[in-house]
C-alpha cells in the first residue's frame, strides 16, 4: 500500500531504474535485479487506482511517500515525478472528480 499524504492505494513497483550510493546519491547499477535493505534506488510504482500527488520540489509535505505492507514500512522516500494517465482499477466518485484535470499513472520515486 502506498501511503502519500491521506491517500492509501495499492501500488505495484512496475520498474527498478537504478540503485545509487545512500551517501553521495551517485548512480552505482543500472536497471538492478534487486534491491536490499538499506539500499537506495529509483523506482517506478504504479498504483492500481487513480491518486493526486505532488512532486518533492513543487511541495515538499505532499512528496513524500511510505509503502507499507501488513502495517510495517517497507519503502520511503520523495516523489521525484509523476505522469497522467488511465489506470486499471476502480474509482470512487471523488476520485474521478479530482482526476478529471490529472490521473496519475506511475510515480517515479526515490
Amino acid at each position: 500500500v502506498l501511503d502519500s499524504h491521506t491517500s492509501h492505494i495499492a501500488s505495484k513497483f512496475t520498474e527498478i531504474k537504478q540503485k545509487n550510493d545512500k551517501r553521495t546519491g551517485k548512480m552505482l547499477e543500472e536497471n538492478p535485479k534487486e534491491i536490499k535493505t538499506g539500499d537506495a534506488s529509483l523506482c517506478i510504482l504504479k498504483p492500481t487506482k487513480p491518486m493526486d500527488v505532488e512532486t518533492f520540489k513543487q511541495y515538499a509535505p505532499l512528496g513524500r511517500f511510505a509503502v507499507r505492507d501488513m502495517k510495517q514500512t517497507v519503502a520511503e522516500g520523495d516523489i521525484k515525478s509523476e505522469c497522467k494517465g488511465e489506470s486499471t482499477g476502480k474509482s470512487t466518485k471523488s476520485a474521478v472528480v479530482s482526476t478529471q484535470s490529472r490521473g496519475i499513472a506511475y510515480v517515479v520515486v526515490e
